[in-house]
This record gives C-alpha cells, structure tokens and sequence, in this order.
C-alpha cells in the first residue's frame, strides 16, 4: 500500500485523461478532487493482494452526460453517497474502486479514502472510460441472485436542491433509474454502489487500472517539454496504441445531450469517430479500424493533451489513436453482452461483433 500525493494526482488526471476517450469526467474537477482529497487526508492506493480475502468493496462514481450544462457536483456529495451505501450495506467495506478511468474518475474514491479511511482499490470497472453503469459493473448483469445496491447524492442544488437516493434490484434496473435521477437533477450526480466481494473484483475487474493511469500520466509529463509528438509517442508507448490519422477536427455529426448521453460523430480525414458520452469506435473506407473496448483518443497535435468531446473546436489539428482492448487490462464488463448490447441499441450500430474474447492480455 502507498499514499496517494499531489504528485500522483495531477499524474492521475493526465493519464486518465487519455482512457477518458472523449469523456471520462472534467480536467478541472479531476484536479479539484485530487487537490481536496491530498490536502484534507491521506488517501491510500492497494493491489488486490494487499487486503484481506474476506473483504468487501464498494464502486464509486459519477453519473450523467460530461457536456450537460446544469451539472453540479461537490466533493462532499461523493462522501455522503458512499456513507450512506456503508450505513445500508450488511457487509464492512474495506475499499473502493472507480467504474473507470478518466480525467477525473480515476481519482473516484481518493476523496473517500482520505475523509472515511477506505482503501483505494487498484483496479476499475474498465480500464477505459464508457457509458453506461453497465459496462462498470464487472459481470454483475449476469451473476444470478445478485442484488444491486446504490447510493445516489448530490444534483444541482439552485435548480433542484440537494437530492440522496437508496436503491435496491437488479444492476439493469438500478443503472438506469440512476441514469434518470441524474438527468432530472442537473446531468450529473455522484455515486456509490454494487458492493461485492474482493474475490470477485480479482476476476471480474480490469486490476491494476489505476497503476496503468499513473505509469501513463508520468510518461507523458516527461514527455511534455519536448512538444506534443513527443507526448503522443510516449501515449503510444505506454499502452501499446497506434496512430490511425491526423489533420484537422470536424463534426460528422454535430453533438446534441439528450437522455442523460451526449451524442455525435467526429471526422478526422477518412476516419470517423461516433461517441456516446465517450468515444466508442472508428471507422474508415466502410471498415471497423478500433471498436469498444479498445481505448480510443484524440489528441491535440500542439502538446499532446487528450480532448474531451465539449471541448472539441472545428479545424482543430489533432491526433487519434486506438490501443487494442486486449493488451490492456480488460474486465468482465467490458465485453458483457448485455452491456455491449444496450450501446447497439443507443447507437444503431454494431459492436458485439467486434468483442474480444476476455483472458487474452
């Protein structure tokens, strides 16, 4: 186990930024909560192997559409949230785990960990950042007999007050009423859910996630004096991504925010890039190039910094790049047939043909 510091924060947000894919939360609010949870405790990050067999951990998140308007989370919502999962849970929680990287969900639990003493588990629900509660959930679709519990807090409090929900069914179920709660009260809203038994996250879960989101974030701030090829060629050799186009930015499909997703198509040369929330596949020449889960970026050519599908500009230079799903960590929700499948839905395209089969990194 190890300490989590100011270092480690502004390295979390950089590299998560990346497995973001578009989406993955906000620079400025990842920076805000690493600032708070370094500064009020000491968050601690632990391998799977570092805590007790018989322990218990608890996913924690945020919940809505990055470019929604409305949006208001503050810190103490993330607490709250997880306070009251611990009040309801029959089982201690030990640790909590982020659903999954990105500009700030990877540093999800390091404010829980400094406020209530928590571990921070060093794993998520997927390596990369997606859309759905679903796709976080490690497999827990399909485990039979399997309760969901999740804590819901926060919302836009000049709009809708302070709102705090417990509920209880199936993950399906719960995801979306979550989903809904957090159109209904601003766009986003924090969370704390599904606790499970550490034997499950170590089969389920993409482990060492976070570790990776460090490793890449302190790559590429070594990488950052020498310009921004220099930062997408240490992106690249981090995760084992390839570049698949350059040039300038444009809107295929024009971003709209309905339904608790943002919607749209970006185009970069030959490629285009549909996102939900986040970035989800590439195609060129009527082929697939890379397909969910494969970590999909786009970064700014000038310095090599990841771009989030609100901050996205016309005729912006950029560089995408794809890193095979399979030579990253990958969970067991990732390639879930009923989570996968709902995006098809969303979408009106295909992705679980595309699936990789899991075990193979």
């Amino acid at each position: 186990m190890r300490e989590l510091t100011s270092d480690d924060a502004r390295r979390a947000v950089l590299g998560g930024g990346v497995f973001a894919c578009g989406g993955g939360g906000w620079r400025r609010h990842g920076e805000l909560m690493g600032s708070l949870a370094t500064s009020v405790g000491r968050p601690v990050l632990a391998s799977v192997d570092e805590l007790p067999a018989d322990s218990w951990v608890a996913t924690v998140t945020a919940i809505g559409a990055p470019a929604a308007e409305n949006w208001e989370i503050q810190p103490v919502d993330y607490v709250h949230a997880l306070q009251k999962l611990i009040d309801v849970c029959e089982h201690p929680i030990a640790a909590v785990m982020t659903a999954q990287n990105g500009y700030s969900t990877s540093l999800n639990g390091w404010m829980q960990s400094a406020v209530l003493g928590v571990r921070v588990l060093d794993a998520a629900g997927d390596v990369r950042a997606h859309p759905t509660g679903k796709l976080g959930s490690m497999g827990l679709t399909s485990r039979e007999g399997y309760v969901s519990t999740q804590v819901v807090s926060g919302g836009n409090r000049a709009l809708h007050g302070h709102f705090s929900s417990v509920n209880q069914g199936s993950v399906q179920t719960c995801d979306d009423v979550l989903r809904d709660i957090s159109v209904r009260t601003g766009g986003f809203i924090a969370a704390a859910r599904n606790p499970v038994e550490l034997s499950w996250v170590r089969e389920h879960a993409a482990v060492g996630a976070i570790s990776l989101a460090l490793d890449l974030g302190a790559a590429m701030e070594a990488a950052a004096p020498d310009g921004g090829e220099a930062v997408v060629e240490a992106v690249c050799a981090t995760i084992g991504a390839r570049v698949l186009a350059t040039g300038g930015l444009a809107h295929e499909v024009g971003l709209d925010t309905h339904g608790g997703f943002d919607h749209g198509t970006f185009r970069i040369g030959e490629h285009t890039v549909p996102y939900l929330n986040e970035f989800m596949a590439v195609d060129a020449g009527g082929e697939r190039v890379a397909s969910y889960p494969d970590t999909i970026a786009i970064l700014r050519a000038e310095d090599g910094l990841p771009l989030a599908v609100e901050h996205a500009e016309p005729g912006m230079p950029v560089v995408l790049v794809a890193a095979d799903a399979t030579k990253l960590p990958l969970s067991s929700s990732a390639v879930d047939p009923v989570a996968v499948g709902e995006c098809e839905e969303l979408m009106g395209m295909e992705f679980l043909r595309y699936l990789p089969s899991r075990g193979t990194a």
